[in-house]
């Protein structure tokens, strides 16, 4: 049975919100009544907020990860070791990994993972900027930090065939992120260790 609404207004709002990922419609017709109680002030300062984070924010001219300027504050620090280059899925998994303080390296955002049943292949991916970062020089190791999905596992083989011509250490996440996990979903403390722990990726892979 489709909701009846009494505002066409309220129908619109109602449409756009649930349209966000986990937002079901009950939930977005609760949201937009949250909305209207508050003052508008509030209404603007939050559609401001998303327009602003739309049309401002920039991606890193090295890493890819989200920031305001030409470079994220994580490539710019010099205090960071740019020759330990971290690779990971997405932007989440960035802020997961500086949670745990463990890691005093760089990153290099994928933009997510090889997964043919969702036509995603690696031309699809940030997987030729890593190899030039990697050919510069000034590598010396690349962590692969995707999940332990055989999605994670097929862009991990391909990034690894794509770098075994160059002198640089290879290495994946110990295996505390258990398999089938998603990184951001893992714990601080065990996701810590896993980057402490890291083994040679060749290693892992030939037994």
């Amino acid at each position: 049975m489709n909701q009846r609404y009494p505002s066409a207004l309220l129908e619109n709002a109602v449409n756009e919100l649930s349209s966000l990922p986990g937002v079901g419609r009950k939930t977005a017709l609760r949201l937009a009544l949250y909305m209207l109680r508050r003052d508008l002030s509030y209404t603007e300062n939050f559609a401001s907020a998303l327009v602003a984070l739309r049309r401002d924010v920039k991606y890193c001219a090295v890493c890819h990860n989200i920031c305001d300027d030409e470079l994220c504050s994580i490539c710019a620090n010099p205090n960071r070791d740019h020759s330990l280059v971290c690779v990971v899925e997405n932007v989440r998994e960035v802020m997961a990994i500086e949670n745990t303080g463990q890691f005093r390296g760089v990153y290099h955002v994928l933009g997510g993972i090889i997964s043919p049943m969702d036509g995603i292949g690696p031309g699809d991916l940030r997987i030729d900027s890593l190899v030039n970062r990697v050919a510069e020089g000034g590598v010396r190791e690349v962590i692969l930090a995707l999940s332990t999905t055989m999605e994670g596992d097929t862009t991990n083989f391909f990034i690894y065939r794509k770098l075994s011509g160059y002198d640089v250490r290879i290495s994946v996440l110990a295996r505390g992120v258990s398999v089938g996990d998603e990184i951001e979903y893992a714990d601080e403390v065990t996701l810590g260790r896993s980057i402490i722990n890291r083994t040679e990726f060749k290693l892992t892979n030939e037994g």
